[in-house]
């Protein structure tokens, strides 16, 4: 786990790279591809619990 001292350098270096316009942007956008890989591995246990629950019967 990261010390607060190289989070705050990886939001520096963030914010001197992108701008502060575009850091919001940025944000979203890796919070929905997130939302979005836990939505499919969420999917793929389901399968698996329910591939499972078939062989028993």
């Amino acid at each position: 786990m990261p010390g607060p001292m190289s989070l705050v350098i990886i939001a520096i270096v963030a914010l001197l790279i992108f701008g502060p316009k575009k850091l919001p942007e940025l944000g979203k956008a890796a919070g929905s591809t997130l939302r979005e890989f836990k939505d499919a591995t969420k999917g793929l246990a389901d399968d698996d619990e329910d591939k499972k629950e078939e062989k028993k019967h």
